[in-house]
């Protein structure tokens, strides 16, 4: 008798440590093991660390969870939380701080965050809201301007599910799981702070990333599901990095981004769609979906830049973030506090498919856009823009940095806008133009870099006062109502190669390089070329200047020169240069390019004289051993 005493003693002893119940009003005062109390719907006070272990099923919870203690939330089942619940840690365990800086640009910031209040355990689901505006853990004692940071932070390993139809906050947010919004459940999540959830997001309708007023860091997180809107926005003078992969599983579904002054938003990820998986595990089965239409447009995703700074990459990868074409992505730039600006920074090769237009939505070639491009100047970073650009706008080009019209291919042809009181190029790096099929002209061309049109289809530059070199490999370039002579040289590279001056404002070029078979076109009317300090006047049937010869001929009101071999030199000499330097043969280059310039002209100039005075010697010896044979003949008349 005694031992079955102490044993009903020590279960009744256990059985108080993990579930001690007190009724209080209505409510139990509880910590341990709150299952059957949350299961009957009975308002809990904490008094310490709870789990409630939720059966399979799915289970409403009408009451109130208040009182100072954490919450696991484990099993195999869904539990829904109908009513705001408040407890919190216990002020033991409170470290965390949240400061307010920035003066009449108030932003917040979150330190030292404390340990999850709440946490779900794998396996389980934890559900705030039943569709309306209450079912959310949280206390909220830090009085931020713009949202209100919740001071339950949380962890997920299982899946919270967000059924809330107003704007919130979890906290500090971590673990692996998963967290997601069910889709047209138009609350939104308010993402602050740096959080070091390594799970999944899965937004149904809208997610805030960072605002105005607090800015967000999600490191570790897997990848983005995106069926609504996932909108990023920075406090001023702050840059939000988002790194991760985002998913589109549905039609219409985006990325908008805002930025304040002096602040950026830094894309490194992909936006792609998703043909499989879930929410959970997101995946493409073949990355050339991104580039085709599928059935009911359900691969169309999209990105607004709304007067925000946005950079794609972070030059350390050449993914480009939005891969797609026209029938596949969208991409706005509009002007809201101030331009848009996109930024390629990428390592490698990437190809834009779709054009940068200012519509709304997927109506993008609605309006122009209203921002600028740059490729940055990281070594490697090769852009090339295969649709036709719509944005009204300066195109940057650093140093190191290349941006190709056109991919070389058919149906890959690229221009960039022209017309608009904004369009210019500023090229420091190379620009290179390689349409097949659609010729273009370009806005006007400024800075130090180099100019090449490499594609079958014509080029017209309309204002050059870029300083950097200019070759024509294939096709032609069109020098209309501007001139090449800011260019530091010319060349012409391949045999195809046609440069067309006949609408020039002049036809000066510093210096010229050809290979036979390419051709300079000139006007009938004023066939004149200049290059260097020697200019000719064309006439005849040749030409040679600098080095360089060509046969001359007419098409219309064009004069041709077409290059041939320098050592084909039976054409006449052209007339005398009006800058007073004669335009006369100075030799040819060893292989098939011709090469002229002030600097060869002067060293043709000292070869030619060499070879006049050896030829000299060469006759003085010829004639003193003539005139010392004897005569066997009466010598040969005229």
């Amino acid at each position: 008798m005694n031992r079955s005493w102490h044993l009903v003693l020590a279960s009744a002893l256990v059985a108080g440590a993990v579930t001690p119940v007190v009724a209080v009003g209505s409510a139990v005062a509880a910590d341990g093991d709150i299952t059957s109390a949350v299961l009957a719907n009975r308002d809990v006070v904490l008094t310490g660390d709870a789990v409630v272990r939720v059966p399979q099923g799915t289970h409403t919870y009408t009451g109130v969870i208040s009182g100072e203690g954490a919450l696991r939330v484990s099993g195999t089942g869904t539990l829904v939380l109908a009513k705001d619940s408040t407890f919190t840690l216990p002020r033991s365990r409170q470290h965390q701080r949240v400061r307010i800086p920035g003066g009449n640009h108030p932003y917040v910031v979150v330190d030292r965050p404390d340990e999850p209040a709440v946490t779900v355990d794998a396996g389980a689901t934890l559900q705030y809201g039943t569709g309306g505006t209450t079912g959310l853990i949280g206390s909220f004692p830090y009085n931020t301007p713009g949202y209100q940071q919740n001071q339950d932070n949380i962890r997920v390993d299982g899946t919270l599910r967000l059924s809330l139809t107003r704007l919130f906050n979890l906290g500090i947010i971590s673990g692996s799981g998963l967290v997601t919004q069910p889709r047209n459940m138009w609350g939104t999540l308010q993402i602050c702070g740096t959080n070091p959830f390594s799970g999944i997001f899965d937004n149904g309708t809208g997610v805030n990333f960072a605002s105005t007023t607090c800015a967000a860091d999600l490191p570790n997180a897997r990848s983005v599901v995106n069926r609504g809107s996932w909108i990023i926005d920075t406090p001023l003078y702050h840059t939000v990095v988002e790194r991760q992969n985002f998913y589109s599983h549905e039609y219409g579904n985006d990325v908008n981004v805002h930025s304040r002054p002096g602040s950026k938003v830094i894309l490194t990820g992909v936006y792609s769609w998703s043909d499989s998986g879930d929410g959970a595990a997101p995946s493409l089965s073949d990355p050339g979906l991104n580039w085709r239409p599928v059935a009911h447009n359900l691969n169309k995703r999209g990105t607004n830049i709304e007067g925000a700074d946005v950079q794609w990459g972070h030059g350390t990868t050449h993914r480009i973030f939005m891969p797609g074409t026209a029938q596949t992505v969208y991409i706005n730039l509009h002007a809201r506090r101030q331009r848009s600006r996109l930024t390629f920074d990428y390592n490698g090769p990437v190809t834009l498919g779709a054009p940068i237009g200012g519509g709304m939505y997927h109506d993008t070639l609605s309006a122009p856009g209203a921002g600028d491009v740059v490729i940055a100047g990281t070594s490697g970073n090769d852009v090339t823009f295969a649709a036709a650009q719509y944005y009204d706008g300066s195109t940057t080009i650093d140093r190191k940095a290349t941006l190709r019209l056109g991919s070389g291919t058919a149906g890959g042809d690229g221009r960039l806008h022209t017309g608009g009181a904004l369009d210019k190029v500023i090229d420091n790096g190379s620009l290179v133009l390689r349409n097949t099929g659609t010729p273009i002209s370009l806005p006007a061309v400024t800075g130090a870099g180099s100019v090449t049109q490499n594609g079958a289809a014509a080029t017209t530059v309309t204002s050059a006062a870029y300083t950097g070199a200019t070759t024509v490999a294939k096709g032609s370039l069109i020098v209309s109502g501007t001139s090449l002579r800011t260019s530091s040289a010319v060349a012409l590279t391949g045999s195809s190669a046609v440069l067309d001056l006949s609408k020039a404002r002049d036809t000066t070029l510093r210096r010229l390089r050809v290979v036979t078979g390419a051709k300079i076109l000139l006007s009938r009317n004023s066939s004149e070329l200049t290059i260097g300090s020697t200019t000719a006047k064309v006439s005849g049937a040749g030409l040679a200047i600098d080095g360089a010869r060509f046969s001359v001929s007419r098409a219309g009101a064009d004069t041709v020169l077409t290059a041939v071999p320098s050592s084909a030199a039976t054409t006449p000499a052209p007339s005398p240069s009006r800058t007073g330097r004669a335009a006369t043969p100075l030799g040819a280059s060893t292989g098939t390019m011709a090469d002229t310039g002030s600097n060869f002209g002067a060293l043709w100039a000292l070869t030619g004289l060499a070879g006049v005075v050896l030829a000299g010697v060469a006759a003085v010896f010829v004639f003193v051993r003539v005139r010392s044979r004897p005569r066997t003949s009466p010598r040969h008349s005229r």
